[in-house]
């Protein structure tokens, strides 16, 4: 087999997305940013690198199994080579979050918020803490020991278990003791501050009162990382027909996957080191000293426990999502048939789109209601709704994803739901996961059938709307509304093959629009122009295409939250690109293409990212902005993201990314928004719009136009 060509402007998707990761580290380490938001970054930033852990390197590992002499077209190393890179990039990361997390603690314990250690504990803390011990936690341990007689147990992914050497009438053995989910991660203790101890460290502490006939040594608390990149198991179709059978079974097979990681409290000795290596057939490089606590969740709890004064001083200043400025009070769904409307998330509330199904539910001319869920919160109003509307006796078809990755379970429990109020539950299609956003109601006006349509870039998610940055358009435009109904009717029969007049729809003709865009901006020369918004980029079509588009001389804009492996400022090749990243108090998450400039530009969001999985194995929609309203307002908000001078960093040829030049006024896009929001529905504020709009055009002038 020939070996593939490895280009000169890609970089391994790996270690791109850990530099995406330091950039969330570099948010923890940001002055500008309050304590606890500070504190959260780094909860985030250890979030974010277990699931890579558990997906990326658990993938390479199933790969280097498989076929260790398979390249990544990318860098052009193999599986082990790019676990080997990984767990070099890694090492570095692990100090450098240490450390942030110690100095932002310091910096906490002036306002009374101290995670300690036992032997920081005052006596009367002592005290209460061995008596809550005795009382609370001991009952409910479940220790075992490991000898000839009592095998080694299995490890939960992500679980914590305090271990030691044991030792009784001569013989050795090790002690496990798990510490329960059903408990809290942390002990606070009584006083006005905020005063807390890990429940790890309280077992660890009274171990000797667990293992009271031994002697105990070498106490530590460890965590394995497994690998959780398993998928529905084809063979399990032939003899199940139930699909939500199947994904129960996968959930439980992950449990039971390799380890691809250790973290331990304490460094291990030679012994033990030799000992865990071999029990979880892992190398001494997978194992990582971590001196923060291993589970962060209980941050974000203590950041909700802050008395308000404190929470003023530790916690951003609170944003309410605001209602739309283009609609008024009334019936949402009278005014979509009216005018387009596009909400942004979290600056706007997603309210108006959950009045919209509420009314369709009671509304006697709307006929059906059909909708694609990726992820719901545990919460939905959306999934009540939707039920009352099939106890109203509209049909209510739902095509829900059960193989979204960490939300399986939850999406099991809401298809249960759905199927018990009468809505009709299908799973979408084998072999490709449905990742579109959108939404289809049916309603008949004057013996005419008539669609109001939602497309999305991101989940209908009550709770990450609050916190996503997402676009959600609704639109009453009857073509469009033609396609979404011939997607919906392709997909409850399991066609992937559909032809539709507006919508481009992967994977068959969402990348091929894409590339066929951007040919027509090629075709222009340097007068084209590409801004493209998305959190990864991956496909190589699409990342040649870009190059190509480059050499052509089109200025190509693309912002990029996350993985990006093309890199810009390649000579000869890429060097009319520049590659934008935003990381701040929100999470990045639309999908905006704009092809042209001006009022002839062509405008789209989306579901996807540009990476294969998404592009050729997934379902997903994108949909063009025909009103020219929307369409200035989705350019502004590139613009300002593109002049963010603040939170923005750029990538360099080398893949690694710094801070852009701060030149003039400050500009950060996210607060730009949320003041824009604030503001558009003050009857005051009208008198300062001419003198935003100098603003704005004094600093976002220049977009759309060729630099001299």
């Amino acid at each position: 087999m020939a070996k593939p060509e490895i280009l000169d402007y890609t970089q391994n998707r790996e270690l791109s997305w850990l530099r995406f990761n330091q950039r969330v580290l570099e948010e923890a380490r940001d002055e500008s940013v309050p304590l606890m938001e500070r504190m959260k970054f780094v909860a985030i930033f250890t979030s974010n690198l277990d699931e890579f852990f558990m997906i990326r390197a658990g993938s390479l590992y199933d790969m280097a199994a498989v076929d260790n002499k398979k390249l990544d077209i990318r860098s052009g190393m193999t599986p082990e080579q790019q676990l080997d890179a990984i767990y070099r990039a890694v090492a570095p990361l692990y100090k450098e979050r240490d450390k942030t997390y110690a100095e932002i603690k310091k910096q906490l314990r002036p306002y009374g918020v101290c995670g300690l250690d036992i032997k920081e504990l005052e006596q009367q803390e002592k005290k209460y803490v061995k008596k809550y011990f005795k009382e609370q936690i001991l009952p409910v341990l479940s220790p075992q020991i490991v000898d000839a007689n009592h095998p080694f147990p299995h490890l939960l992914n992500k679980e914590i278990y305090v271990a030691a050497n044991l030792k009784m009438n001569g013989h050795d053995m090790t002690g496990i003791v798990p510490v329960p989910q059903y408990i809290s991660d942390i002990l606070y203790l009584p006083g006005h501050d905020i005063r807390y101890i890990r429940m790890e460290k309280v077992i660890m502490e009274y171990l000797e009162l667990v293992f009271d006939r031994y002697e105990v040594s070498d106490k530590n608390y460890i965590c394995v990382t497994r690998n959780a990149d398993v998928s529905p198991d084809d063979e399990a179709f032939e003899d199940h027909e139930d699909f939500r059978f199947i994904m129960k079974e996968t959930l439980h097979k992950r449990r039971r996957m390799a380890v691809v990681r250790l973290e331990t409290a304490a460094p291990l000795g030679k012994e033990m080191e030799k000992y865990f290596c071999s029990r979880f057939k892992i190398t001494p490089k997978c194992i990582f000293r971590t001196k923060i606590p291993m589970k962060l969740g209980f941050i974000f709890s203590i950041a909700e426990k802050l008395p308000e004064p404190m929470k003023r001083a530790l916690t951003y200043e609170p944003f309410t999502p605001q209602p739309s400025a283009a609609l008024t009070e009334g019936s949402v769904m009278e005014q979509v048939k009216k005018k387009d409307v596009l909400l942004a998330y979290p600056y706007e509330s997603m309210d108006p789109f959950l009045q919209l199904i509420r009314e369709a539910a009671s509304d006697p001319e709307v006929m059906t209601i059909k909708i694609t869920i990726y992820r719901l919160a545990k919460k939905a109003r959306l999934v009540e709704y939707l039920c009352a509307a099939a106890e109203n006796g509209k049909e209510v078809i739902a095509l829900i994803e059960l193989r979204a990755r960490f939300d399986e379970q939850n999406n099991i429990e809401w298809s249960e739901r759905m199927e018990e109020a009468g809505c009709r539950v299908i799973y979408g299609i084998e072999g490709y996961k449905v990742h579109s956003k959108i939404c289809l109601i049916t309603y008949r006006s004057k013996n005419e059938i008539r669609y109001i349509t939602q497309i999305g870039t991101g989940n209908y998610n009550e709770k990450t709307a609050k916190m996503y940055t997402d676009y959600s358009l609704m639109t009453s435009d009857q073509e469009i509304g033609e396609d979404a109904a011939e997607f919906f009717k392709n997909m409850s029969i399991g066609n992937l093959d559909g032809a539709y007049r507006h919508l481009i729809v992967s994977p068959t003709s969402l990348k091929q629009k894409v590339l066929a865009l951007m040919d027509g901006e090629i075709a222009k020369g340097e007068q084209g122009r590409i801004v493209m918004k998305m959190n990864s980029v991956t496909d190589m079509d699409f990342i040649r295409k870009t190059e190509e588009a480059c050499r052509a001389g089109v200025r190509v804009e693309l912002l990029v939250r996350g993985i990006c492996c093309i890199l810009p400022g390649i000579p000869g090749r890429t060097e009319n690109l520049r590659v934008t990243s935003i990381v701040g108090r929100y999470l990045e998450h639309p999908r905006v293409f704009v092809f042209g400039s001006g009022a002839e530009a062509k405008v789209y969001i989306g579901s996807a990212d540009m990476m294969t999985r998404n592009t050729e194995k997934r379902v997903e929609v994108a949909c063009p902005v025909f009103d020219g309203e929307l369409r200035r307002r989705l350019m502004h908000d590139l613009k300002v993201m593109l002049s963010d001078n603040v939170k923005a960093r750029q990538m360099d040829s080398d893949g690694t990314y710094r801070k852009k030049n701060r030149e003039g006024a400050p500009v950060n896009a996210q607060e730009t928004f949320m003041r824009e929001a604030l503001s558009a529905r003050r009857p005051s504020a009208a008198a300062g719009k001419k003198e935003k709009r100098s603003l704005l055009s004094r600093v976002f002038g220049g977009f759309g136009k060729k630099k001299k």
